[in-house]
């Protein structure tokens, strides 16, 4: 596949280079590197579970059901495989878009956007979906342990629910999680690539100009920070995979239910439950996935001597 080269009007060249299978690798790499953020995800998914639960109260519990591998739960195999595939999905998906958004003259903050909301709606449907449900049910099934009831191990709890509830079962919550990976990623690039805007303006760089590594980390942490604005969104993905048992909550709950029930139940409040936990994780992922994907594309490029995936 030849390189694509055009002129945008006004702007810079772009230029992008046939996607790698190492690119894809890298993507894959970077996001296993975000699992080492698995005590805040822990502990957001633990309070939006348990929406009375203060932060120290949600650790306490955590602390409780397994001590420091509490904090790990949903790691191995969930979390790992979440990253691994995900990770290769977004940074292709989210480059090819952002790259062709910049090709129709889309500036960079408006590129970031289309570049992140359509990498996040892939990861969504591709891997997200089941392996959310699976690390929801490890953090919550501990409920069965409570009422004296022995838990099945991970893969037989996978099993159970396939031979029940078949595939729609495992991708429970599925369009919840749809709509957090695509407001997720779509702020989380869009946010960062603002940021990289408005710290050009200070430092007086022109722009496209690259940015510092600091600069860069700096920029995704204030793009992944801000992007924890739709927590309500992640709360009633919880509580849709949850298997916590409770007369009150609705069968065959929708994104549309699942809301009602939260909001009745637990105010605006609990719709932000596991806030503060999302903010460190989505700069900590943002860092990652945006400012250290940069830079590593840019390392590959000087590498190969070649232009990886879409850069500008």
């Amino acid at each position: 596949m030849a390189a694509i080269s055009a002129p945008v009007p006004g702007t810079r060249q772009l230029e992008k280079k046939p996607v790698k299978f190492s690119n894809l690798l890298l993507g894959a790499g970077l996001n296993i590197v975000t699992t080492l953020g698995q005590p805040l995800e822990v502990v957001k998914t633990t309070m939006a579970a348990n929406r009375s639960d203060s932060f120290a109260g949600a650790t306490r519990r955590i602390w409780s059901r397994g001590g420091l591998l509490g904090y790990y739960q949903g790691l191995i195999p969930w979390a790992w495989i979440e990253a691994s595939t995900k990770g290769a999905v977004l940074l292709f998906v989210a480059s090819e878009a952002e790259f062709y958004a910049k090709l129709f003259g889309a500036p960079d903050f408006v590129a970031g956007i289309a570049g992140g909301m359509s990498g996040g709606i892939a990861q969504a449907y591709a891997t997200v979906g089941f392996c959310t449900c699976m690390k929801t049910v490890e953090i919550t099934r501990h409920k069965m342990a409570a009422s004296g009831v022995k838990p099945l191990s991970t893969y037989a709890t996978f099993m159970d629910i396939y031979r029940r509830e078949g595939i729609r079962g495992i991708n429970k919550g599925v369009n919840a999680v749809a709509i957090r990976q695509t407001t997720n990623w779509g702020s989380r690039f869009g946010l960062s690539r603002l940021a990289e805007t408005a710290i050009r303006r200070v430092t007086n760089k022109e722009e496209g100009q690259k940015l510092s590594a600091s600069e860069k980390i700096l920029a995704s942490g204030l793009g992944g920070g801000l992007s924890a604005w739709n927590q309500p969104i992640e709360v009633i993905r919880v509580e849709m995979q949850s298997k916590k048992e409770d007369p009150n909550r609705p069968k065959n709950l929708t994104v549309a239910k699942t809301f009602r029930y939260i909001y009745e139940t637990n105010g605006i409040k609990g719709l932000y439950r596991g806030v503060t936990p999302r903010v460190g994780l989505g700069m900590w992922q943002t860092v990652c996935m945006v400012a250290l994907g940069d830079l590593a594309k840019d390392a590959v490029e000087k590498l190969t001597g070649e232009k990886v995936i879409a850069k500008h």
